[in-house]
């Protein structure tokens, strides 16, 4: 899956299935189980010093979070459509960058979200958003581009090669 200026997911058929198999679950049985357990704490007395509710009500609503986030991928995917083999650097695309122009010092990763590949892949994968994704989108292969380091420092890199993911 990754995001484009147009907020479009692209999900493999796979993918899709992982996130809506999450999404029922967290909207099923698990909500029945916080339920339970916010229900259990209350019943221990005392609100304001009790800890098990306030780590149940915690832990909800960072579900409820994950739960609005997925239901809003989901409205957005679309499933088994992959970026076109053009290679131009574009989210969905795997990407080959030689740093400092050095073709022996390179580096290959997802331009794209982690639930494109899950935790299956070992692809490292840098957000469209990152300093390096936004560097590097649009390129083709040869430019060179120049991106600001968590240090402040500058790197250039050089698009090396440019594939879809594939999965």
């Amino acid at each position: 899956m990754t995001q484009t200026s147009e907020n479009v997911t692209w999900l493999t058929q796979s993918g899709y299935d992982q996130l809506k198999a999450e999404l029922d679950h967290l909207t099923g049985p698990w909500r029945i189980e916080i339920a339970q357990k916010i229900e259990a704490a209350r019943e221990e007395g005392d609100l304001k010093e009790n800890a098990g509710y306030h780590a149940a009500k915690e832990e909800q609503g960072k579900y409820e979070l994950r739960i609005r986030q997925l239901t809003q991928l989901l409205e957005r995917a679309k499933v088994g459509e992959a970026p076109a083999d053009s290679g131009v650097v574009a989210p969905g695309m795997v990407v080959t960058v030689a740093f400092d122009g050095d073709e022996d010092d390179t580096m290959k990763f997802l331009l794209g979200s982690r639930e494109v590949v899950g935790d299956d892949d070992d692809l490292d994968i840098y957000s469209p958003q990152s300093p390096l994704g936004r560097a590097i989108d649009g390129k083709t292969i040869g430019d060179e581009a120049t991106y600001e380091l968590p240090n402040g420092k500058r790197a250039m890199v050089k698009i090396v090669e440019v594939k879809p993911y594939t999965g």
